[in-house]
């Protein structure tokens, strides 16, 4: 749930955060053991791409701010929200990314006879236009999803069938060059202790053109949403720039209310 991480600035962070891990046994038994690992430094990406064991198709890139603060300040979430297309993506860094990460990953897979068909997405860090692989995920991100998909104009059906069928090679997406861009709207402590099922009111109120992805929701015995997760809802538009986008979403975010809602004013703020 992309929890469970800790960036520590110095030694002194770094020791308060195996104390906070192995004694204080805030994770519990996934505290039995840490990993310390490289700072890697540069600008997070999101790289989506399918296989159908052979073929390798990428998708569109997005940008996933992963803090719960404002400036990237506090703990990691599971995303706190995302736009697409990343400002600093060029096709030759997309040439790069999957001539020396994702397709050599596809190609060792097959040669070790397990070959993999469905969805990868690579968790990069981007410096001087060169990525570094954090991770892999056999799924679309999220919030990543909700501003990649809003992005394809043909159908997602194409690109499943090509993967099932093995023949992905055939398939020639078409995307929307409008940006899109996601805000989430999460319960009070998240990614701590928060309470739910507080009622959430303005949804009706929203414009026409804007997305609300529900994700932490539930109706109640009345028929009213209610919250019920840490990450409750995000919010989605796109626009013919990426400040429009913004604008949008956050027009509309502010006309959605819950008890103790938060959620980040800077999402895409450059």
């Amino acid at each position: 749930a992309g929890k469970g991480v800790i960036m520590a600035e110095t030694t002194e962070k770094a020791l308060e955060g195996v104390a906070t891990i192995m004694e204080n046994r805030v994770f519990g038994s996934a505290g039995d053991k840490i990993v310390i690992e490289e700072w890697m430094l540069g600008r997070e990406m999101s790289f989506f791409a399918v296989t159908d064991g052979r073929s390798v198709l990428p998708l569109a890139p997005a940008c996933d701010y992963k803090r719960i603060f404002d400036s990237d300040v506090g703990p990691n979430t599971g995303g706190m929200g995302s736009y697409s297309p990343t400002i600093f993506y060029t096709p030759e860094l997309g040439q790069i990314i999957m001539s020396t990460i994702v397709e050599p990953t596809v190609r060792a897979m097959a040669l070790m006879g397990r070959p993999y068909q469905g969805v990868l997405y690579a968790g990069l860090m981007v410096k001087n236009n060169q990525p570094r692989l954090v991770e892999y995920n056999v799924r679309l991100g999220d919030p990543e999803c909700q501003v990649i998909l809003p992005r394809l104009k043909s159908d997602l059906m194409d690109i499943i069938l090509g993967v099932v069928n093995g023949n992905l090679d055939t398939v020639q997406p078409v995307w929307d060059t409008h940006p899109c861009l996601g805000v989430v709207m999460a319960s009070g402590g998240y990614p701590g202790s928060y309470q739910t099922g507080y009622p959430i009111n303005g949804l009706e109120e929203v414009a026409k053109e804007v997305t609300v992805f529900h994700s932490g929701t539930k109706l109640g015995e009345r028929g009213q949403v209610l919250t019920a997760g840490g990450r409750v809802l995000t919010v989605v538009a796109s626009g013919s720039t990426l400040n429009d986008a913004r604008n949008q979403v956050y027009s509309n975010i502010r006309k959605i209310e819950f008890k103790d809602a938060q959620y980040r004013s800077d999402i895409a703020k450059f």
